[in-house]
């Protein structure tokens, strides 16, 4: 949750507000602001949504998916309170004048909620609707800026190769200003992930050794216990390299591997950002294929769960070689990083639900224990976690209690919520009030989507070449495939074991 000053009056347009990710997602967070006091005193939500929905049905669709989707308990005065804010307007990109009509509601809500003419607009949409929607939004003028601010969230996918992302930007660029948009990925409102620049920067003790004469490697895994369920023609035409790698792993990887900023501003950090996404070798298609696994998995039993196979998914193709597994090693082309792997990995329908960092420094020569038992050390992590438990733990060794040397690892672990007692939140929070008092010091830049979308283009390009040939199958329930055991193993390294 943050903390600080209320935004500047402000009206919210979301546009797909019927659907999950608003229910499950945006208004829990800004319940959740508001039971905080970060909601401002003059505020509206404007729903677009479909034809012929009311504002009393859209608020008690909304009612119910806050009561079912929050991870707090709800205090329905003050979920009423937020509601009492919620209008509804039809309007589609479609049809032109639907959005000048638009334009005019928006004029009149904001006159009678003394907002000031400062609007969000949600795009909480298919992605194919983000450039229709903003290119109505600017040729009936909302998004210009006369005194008062105008602001777009995009959701991701941000394109779905290099060409794409590419094209999306230039658009949105021939539109509005790039301080106007903000590409929201909801890994970083995380606290863990944010606390990684404050873990870096803000402490000597880990700065001095944050490079390549003492980090052996990084392991950065996101990895789902859920199958694909009913988002089977989204994930049959994207699978788990586009919909994770250039997004999520790429952001938790530029937090971890960028260089100081000169000062802790949007503009220094997201060119820090940018600066090593761009720094990521290109490989050739040959070379992805060798320093990458992809798999799919087949009917298993996750937990009490029965996992039916991808294959047989509803509006998946029976014959499709869509991953639903990707791991990959990566290396910076820098000072700091130059022979420091980085391996991702992401996955569905896997055994153990876990997104962390695993920093793994170099080991200690243990030449001075020859002549005890000891002939082995423990492995040195520094693991930073956001899933299933937001925390940070560091395993090193130490001696165990007794008259001869025998030397064990053990685990110092910090946890957010032991440690800060904090109400439980959705991630969007800090997103939601950073758009609104305009700080995008979170959200990804056109050239950081570019530069990443750059470093798995050769990855995309060779295995749609080769088609099913390479796709691994894997048990769901299970780790993944074994060939990811072996993109490790060949370099004398192993994946960190989740529990």
């Amino acid at each position: 949750m943050p903390n600080g000053h209320k935004p500047d009056p402000c009206c919210l347009v979301i546009f797909g507000v019927t659907g999950d990710l608003t229910h499950r997602l945006v208004i829990p967070a800004l319940y959740n602001l508001l039971a905080g006091n970060l909601l401002p005193d003059n505020f509206c939500v404007v729903g677009i949504a479909r034809k012929g929905m009311t504002g009393e049905q859209l608020v008690e669709s909304l009612m119910t998916g806050l009561h079912q989707f929050s991870a707090r308990k709800i205090d329905d005065t003050l979920a009423k309170k937020l509601l009492s804010c919620v209008t509804c307007i039809e309007a589609d990109p479609k049809d032109p004048a639907s959005f000048d009509a638009m334009s005019k509601q928006l004029d009149r809500i904001e006159d009678e909620r003394r907002t000031g003419g400062n609007r969000l607009f949600y795009l909480a949409t298919p992605p194919n609707a983000f450039l229709p929607i903003a290119r109505e939004l600017a040729r009936a003028g909302m998004m210009a800026e006369n005194g008062s601010w105008r602001r777009i969230i995009i959701e991701k996918p941000f394109g779905t190769d290099l060409e794409s992302a590419r094209h999306l930007n230039h658009e949105l660029l021939k539109l509005m200003d790039e301080q106007q948009i903000y590409r929201i990925d909801h890994y970083l409102g995380k606290e863990t992930v944010q606390n990684i620049l404050v873990l870096r920067f803000a402490n000597g003790m880990f700065e001095p050794i944050w490079n390549r004469n003492h980090i052996d490697h990084v392991q950065i895994t996101v990895d789902e216990k859920l199958g694909v369920g009913h988002r089977g023609s989204f994930y049959d035409s994207t699978g788990a390299l586009r919909d994770m790698v250039p997004n999520h792993l790429f952001q938790l990887l530029s937090l971890v591997a960028m260089e100081p900023p000169a000062r802790f501003d949007a503009h220094a950090v997201r060119s820090e950002k940018a600066e090593v996404l761009s720094s990521i070798q290109t490989q050739s298609e040959d070379e992805a294929l060798k320093n990458s696994v992809r798999g799919q998995y087949r009917g298993g039993r996750v937990g009490d769960v029965e996992i039916e196979d991808y294959r047989k998914t509803e509006d998946v193709k029976p014959g499709s070689t869509t991953e639903t597994y990707a791991a990959l090693k990566l290396t910076i082309d820098n000072w700091r990083w130059a022979g420091v792997p980085f391996y991702l990995r992401t996955g569905k329908a896997l055994g153990v639900k876990r997104t962390e960092i695993a920093i793994k420094f170099k080991q200690a020569p243990f030449a001075m224990f020859r002549d005890t038992p000891v002939d082995q050390l423990s492995q040195n992590y520094l693991v930073i976690s956001t899933e299933p438990v937001e925390g940070i733990e560091l395993q090193f060794n130490t001696k165990v209690p007794g008259p001869s040397i025998e030397i064990d690892g053990v685990e110092m672990k910090f946890r957010y919520k032991d440690y800060f007692k904090a109400e439980p939140s959705t991630g969007y929070e800090t997103l939601i009030y950073d758009c609104m008092i305009g700080d995008n010091i979170l959200f990804q830049r056109a050239d950081s989507v570019e530069a990443g979308w750059q470093a798995v283009q050769p990855f995309l390009d060779a295995w749609k070449k080769a088609g099913a040939k390479g796709l691994k199958i894997y048990d769901a329930g299970t780790e993944g495939p074994e060939e990811a055991d072996e993109l490790l193993a060949r370099d004398g390294r192993s994946w960190r074991k989740l529990a």
